[in-house]
């Protein structure tokens, strides 16, 4: 960089990397004036106002949301876990972020906690896509959306996706009428599916086991909270764990389960990760 001397005028190069970050002090050559210089300001990158960040596991969903937003002239970037889409949202600053509240690596709706407390990425829209493995049992919005700006339920991707991201660029958010409810949807058979390669059979195993884990989480965040504090998730979530591990027995092929203790793995990365968030 070029710096002008205040006193005699005289123009002085400086390389950039004998500033320090504070700024540093030069001796002018010429009527030995102390000059103390500092770095320009990095300029802030905006936000695109036309890119939006899918962060999905599953390749079904992002190929559903793809046909969506980029019918409607959207730029679209993919993630397909938590990690890579913490990266990609402070590399591409996308207006909008779906995210699955599922995420391997990093859960969801973690990582939406975590965007909206950076400086530089808390002006993104978040939408939540929440994986309610049973739609009997939540009427109800999840108690807590981690920051997130608004949230879809998976099977009304088509139906609200549009819409939510209207209201949210114009201000205001979509409620899902009750009456337009989804029905309990009919029981996968593990028997009539066809075997999936072992690499993808076992992800959307971890996935189940994740939506099982993070649909307790959104929907009483302080009792998970309190009984990992106290050392009795398990115990304390007895039944929906149960009820859990039987929906994850119906779902995964016997030859996928058979290669590893997927559901219970899942079960206690989730409760380690959280101790280490509340250093317990």
């Amino acid at each position: 960089m070029v710096v002008i001397c205040p006193k005699c005028k005289v123009r002085l190069k400086i390389h950039d990397e004998k500033i320090s970050p504070d700024g540093s002090r030069f001796c002018c050559p010429k009527c030995d004036t102390v000059l103390l210089v500092k770095r320009p300001s990095a300029r802030r990158k905006e936000i695109n106002k036309r890119l939006i960040m899918v962060a999905h596991s599953d390749d079904s969903f992002i190929e559903r949301a793809l046909n969506i937003l980029k019918g409607e002239g959207f730029e679209v970037i993919t993630s397909k876990d938590g990690i890579d889409a913490m990266v990609k949202s402070m590399k591409e600053l996308p207006f909008l972020m779906i995210i699955d509240v599922a995420l391997p690596k990093i859960y969801g709706f973690e990582v939406s906690k975590r965007i909206k407390e950076r400086a530089e990425t808390r002006d993104i829209k978040v939408i939540l896509i929440t994986s309610v493995y049973d739609q009997r049992r939540y009427k109800r919005p999840p108690s807590t959306l981690y920051g997130a700006d608004d949230y879809i339920e998976e099977p009304d991707l088509e139906d609200l996706l549009l819409a939510k991201i209207r209201a949210l660029t114009e201000g205001g958010r979509v409620e899902k009428e009750t009456a337009e409810e989804h029905p309990p949807q009919p029981e996968e058979k593990a028997v009539t599916e066809k075997a999936a390669p072992h690499a993808a059979g076992v992800e959307r195993a971890r996935r189940l086991a994740r939506t099982v884990l993070s649909d307790l989480y959104l929907y009483n965040p302080r009792k998970a909270a309190e009984a990992i504090a106290d050392g009795n998730f398990r115990e304390v979530f007895q039944v929906q764990l149960s009820e859990g591990f039987k929906l994850y027995q119906m779902r995964i092929p016997s030859e996928i389960r058979t290669q590893g203790d997927f559901f219970n793995e899942e079960i206690e990365r989730f409760i380690e990760r959280k101790k280490k968030e509340t250093g317990k």
